[in-house]
């Protein structure tokens, strides 16, 4: 897919040279979305995902189906890909059984999660911020014993709907809680999107003086439109880990009016206008993002994507 000229000279000055993009649309992207989603048409994202060049999916969910129905097939998804060498899998386990599952499914990656927000951890998992720790205490200590790598994700890091602001304290705690764990990854997630670019920056300097820094990732949604800025923002800050979702799939089930996930397309773009390598190919992404739009009968969530296909058909 040919794509404009753009210059990068000079333009990585105090940015890192390298980024890692974690794709989390067959999972983080797919679970809000109300039609239930074939099980085939997840194992062939990912499958499609994979030959992008991308080496981190978030591929499934173990939860109960009680909860999020979208999600009722990561079994079946997982025994059904087709496994690429230097790929890693992963999947959310909120509680031991979910754990079990993953470990079945042969995951190599296992993820466990809070909130920054009281409110939003009552609401969302029905239990405080210190309950939700001591539920997920065990996960994390059953997982290291396994060898797999644990990662946990900071719901609410920038605003929650229910409470509002988010103070930065708040976030640094959830951190400190989860390197107590174990966790070799800490993902600081706008759930709702509402950061802005010297706010990110203020809370990610302060999460990297508890755990460092080339371990914690972003994860942003584009609710605001701030997505792209906020990276760029934790770029200048030295972030080096983010997630996206192909397509700019995603919103969450517990956030009214959240919308998707930054596009992986839209990350992709700006990181190649930067000159930042990510070893994964542009071209390859933007088609496989119109694809599972047109699966799912949506909108293409993805700028870039929507742009580079209109110049594509153009030619």
């Amino acid at each position: 897919m040919n794509q404009p000229e753009r210059r990068t000279e000079g333009m990585t000055s105090g940015l890192p040279k390298r980024v890692h993009v974690v794709e989390v649309g067959p999972r983080d992207g797919l679970q809000a979305e109300s039609t239930f989603i074939p099980t085939d048409t997840k194992i062939e994202l990912v499958n499609r995902l994979v030959g992008t060049g991308l080496q981190r999916i978030e591929a499934a969910s173990f939860v109960s189906p009680k909860w999020i129905p979208q999600m009722a097939d990561g079994a079946e998804v997982m025994a059904g890909i087709d496994r690429a060498a230097g790929v890693a899998y992963a999947a959310l386990t909120p509680n031991m059984r979910g754990l079990e599952a993953a470990i079945e499914s042969k995951v190599d990656e296992v993820v466990i999660f809070g909130a920054a927000s009281e409110a939003f951890s009552i609401r969302n998992i029905n239990c405080s911020v210190a309950e939700s720790l001591e539920r997920f205490a065990p996960v994390a200590r059953a997982a290291k014993e396994t060898g797999l790598r644990l990662r946990a994700s900071i719901s609410c890091s920038f605003g929650c709907p229910y409470q509002g602001a988010v103070g930065v304290d708040a976030v640094v705690d959830m951190v400190r809680r989860f390197r107590d764990l174990g966790c070799d990854e800490i993902d600081i997630a706008d759930t709702i999107g509402v950061g802005t670019a010297r706010q990110v920056q203020r809370v990610v300097e302060a999460a990297a003086r508890e755990f460092p820094l080339a371990s914690l990732a972003g994860h942003f949604h584009d609710t605001y439109g701030q997505a792209l800025a906020n990276i760029f923002g934790a770029l200048q800050v030295g972030m080096t880990t983010f997630h996206a979702s192909v397509g700019g799939l995603g919103g969450c089930p517990y956030a009214k009016g959240a919308t998707g996930n930054v596009a992986t397309e839209d990350l992709l773009y700006l990181l190649d206008g930067l000159g930042i390598e990510t070893g994964i190919d542009l071209g390859a992404v933007v088609s496989i993002g119109d694809w599972v739009s047109q699966q799912m009968g949506r909108e293409n969530g993805a700028r870039a994507g929507k742009a580079l296909m209109a110049r594509k058909a153009l030619n």
